[in-house]
């Protein structure tokens, strides 16, 4: 029987995050999470999508000459074939990346997946959802991203950068204020962090890392889908 996968969407866009943001990038949205950040933008993830065979997705993204592939979300490791449909796009010659929660096991990760590891501040709601465990699967080319509420992420991300040594793990610590979400003012984290606040406190501290702006949220509307 054919591997399938749920899949929100396909598309071809500006990668707006990582160290890669600004390169053309495809990305393959899977449908289905266990999380409800306070902050979340992709909510419509959640429940919209069908089923494809892992062949029917290789199909859409050879159709797009673009080296560069995303797995994200929702949370792409929730579901079982995932690193199968990992391991056939570099056996296809990609670089993939895998936006995932840091609260599932990033060991299923074929070899040569580089993995963006979300760990979930205080200010998601879903903190005690992270497993620390991944930590000791972080490699050189891995990614952490701290999506920062207010002061009180911050810090909070600060103490855990220092406890486990992330600075010596990954490539790089990406440090994200939440972006404001307009008509949703009724959220928590919806009314955003400006990013000026972050920077100044990431001098202040002299933290390890880069400040990430989500760009293709100022390239196009916030709330636009498929970019």
């Amino acid at each position: 029987m054919s591997q399938r996968l749920l899949i929100n969407e396909i598309f071809h866009s500006i990668q707006g995050e990582s160290t890669r943001a600004g390169l053309p990038c495809i990305f393959i949205r899977l449908r289905g999470c266990h999380l409800r950040c306070s902050y979340c933008d992709t909510s419509y993830a959640f429940t919209e999508g069908e089923g494809m065979t892992i062949d029917e997705i290789m199909d859409q993204v050879k159709e797009i000459p673009t080296p560069l592939v995303e797995l994200t979300g929702g949370e792409p490791l929730l579901q079982k074939d995932a690193p199968s449909l990992m391991r056939r796009l570099i056996e296809d010659g990609r670089t993939v990346l895998i936006e995932t929660s840091g609260a599932c096991d990033i060991s299923l990760c074929p070899d040569g997946v580089i993995r963006i590891v979300d760990f979930k501040t205080p200010g998601s709601h879903e903190a005690h959802r992270n497993d620390w465990g991944n930590v000791d699967h972080l490699c050189a080319k891995d990614e952490v991203k701290f999506v920062i509420c207010d002061r009180a992420d911050f810090d909070w991300a600060r103490e855990v950068v220092d406890r486990h040594a992330l600075h010596d793990r990954v490539a790089s610590i990406l440090w994200s204020p939440v972006h404001a979400q307009p008509g949703d003012e009724h959220i928590s984290g919806s009314a955003g962090l400006a990013p000026a606040d972050l920077a100044a406190w990431m001098l202040e501290a002299n933290v390890p890392g880069r400040l990430q702006m989500q760009l293709h949220k100022h390239i196009w509307d916030p709330a636009t889908r498929g970019v």
